[in-house]
This record gives structure tokens, sequence and C-alpha cells, in this order.
């Protein structure tokens, strides 16, 4: 089974996305699940999970109404304020019982605080999240967050972690250096995955090729290994650097030579297991 571990609905007329604004071009309009739909039959995407685009009640809400109507979607990542942990119990209570809630994120680089995900009251909801055995999506911005990934590793053994897109890797630059020495350090966690997903967006949005993603790829496969490595579109903002079809392609090339068993992990399997859709 093809999973896409990645993508985002929005709707301006329910929610507000105070990040999405008219220099963002193509993707500054609504844009739901009717346009993916033929998008990933296309592919020959089985399931998809939705991610959160806003760090509010609206959006989450909206995502899970959305899972409803269309079989094709198997999760949602939604949101409830981590640092508020005694309200994050509560709706967390009320959102473990929908079956299409499989975790949270929080637009940690939206923060002024670049280290806002470690404060005292963030770790405190992170373990309530980890009482419900729901996961974590890390928006780990390199070089400000992914430095993190192993400190919330190390107080919360219990809480599953995946660091969406690679941790935005210099790819325009070329550059590996301190980004992989920070990848290894979260590698060594066995409960850290990784989502192979936005690298289009990190490289040059005009010229970018399965070439310029390959060698990120390739040290992901390294250190963490297919079984924690997880397929993801990052659609519709992908299409700021191409569309749908060229992600999946080039993504699909960059990992030419794999095993099988490795191409099936990356490309469904381990979503599955993670997320367990």
């Amino acid at each position: 089974m093809k999973v896409d571990s990645h993508q985002h609905f929005w709707n301006l007329e329910k929610v507000s996305y105070p990040w999405l604004v008219p220099s963002y071009g193509p993707i500054y309009r609504t844009i739901e699940a009717q346009e993916l739909g033929p998008l990933i039959k296309a592919a020959g995407i089985d399931k998809t999970v939705i991610v959160q685009a806003m760090n509010s009640y609206e959006d989450t809400d909206y995502m899970l109404e959305t899972a409803a109507q269309y079989e094709w979607i198997a999760g949602v990542v939604g949101w409830v304020p981590l640092d508020r942990p005694e309200e994050a119990a509560k709706k967390l209570e009320l959102y473990s019982k929908n079956k299409y809630f499989k975790g949270i994120r929080h637009l940690i680089h939206e923060e002024q605080d670049p280290d806002w995900v470690v404060r005292d009251e963030v770790l405190e909801g992170l373990k309530v999240l980890a009482s419900f055995d729901l996961a974590f999506d890390v928006v780990a911005v390199y070089p400000n967050h992914l430095k993190h990934v192993p400190t919330i590793a190390e107080t919360i053994p219990g809480l599953k972690l995946v660091v969406d897109h690679l941790a935005k890797p210099p790819i325009k630059d070329r550059e590996m250096g301190r980004w992989t020495e920070q990848m290894k350090l979260a590698a060594a966690y066995p409960q850290v995955h990784v989502k192979v997903s936005g690298l289009n967006t990190a490289a040059d949005w005009d010229s970018w090729t399965a070439a310029d993603i390959k060698p990120y790829i390739d040290f992901a496969f390294d250190v963490f290994g297919a079984d924690r490595m997880m397929f993801g579109s990052d659609w519709p903002v992908s299409n700021l650097a191409g569309d749908y079809a060229k992600v999946w392609t080039e993504t699909k090339k960059a990992m030419e030579g794999r095993t099988q068993a490795e191409l099936d992990a990356v490309l469904g399997g381990t979503a599955i297991s993670f997320y367990k859709l």
C-alpha cells in the first residue's frame, strides 16, 4: 500500500491561517480534498495523512470532518495547546476517540522563541501526548529546532516523534555539514522517525531534480534506515516548486537502486505502523 504521510488542506472561509499571505501566490486560496483526489489516483497512492496547517481547534475539526468524507484519507495530525497541558489533556481525551486522529503538530517554526518546544510546560504537554500513545510531528526547521529532538526523545522516551521534511536541509546551498551531525544525534533515538517530504522547496524552486535531493535521502537511509522513513508530498506547499507528479516521480528516482523492502517501507509501510493507519 502506498501512503502519502504529509499533505495539507485549507479553507480560507472556515479557518484563519495568518501565515498564509498573498506572497504565497498559487497556494493563497482555498485548497481542498477534491483537488488532491485525482492527483493521488494518478500517482497510484492509496491513502494520505492530512497534517495541521494552523495551531487551532478550527483547523483540526475541519481536517477531521474532511477525513470522514473521503475513503482515501487514513489519518489526521491535528493540534492541541502543548503549552497548556491540562487543556491539552482534556482535548486529547475527546480527539483520541476519533479513529482518524493520529497525533499532533505545532507550528514551532512560527514561534518567536526557537527553544519553544523544550520549554518546561511544552515538555509537560508532550508527556500528556505520549500518555495517549499519539505521535508528535516536529516541524524542525534546520538549524533552529533539529537540535532539540534528542532533548525531547531523552526526556520523554515513550513519545513517538517524526521530523517533518528531513528538517529542511540546506539543499539549495548544497551543504550537509552540521545538518548531518544534528540528524545523527536525532537518529540515535529509535523512536525518532523522519519524513522524506518538503525537500523540493528547500532546493532551487525552478531547477531541482532527483539529483539535488538524493544525497540527503541517502544520508537518511544511512542513519535512520527505511523502517524509520516515510514519504510525504507536502502538497500543496510543494506546488511552489513543481507539482504533485514531479515530487512523486523525482523522490522515487532519488531512491532507485534501493531494495523492494526499503521502498515498500518508505512509500507506505513506515507510515502505516507509525501512525497506526
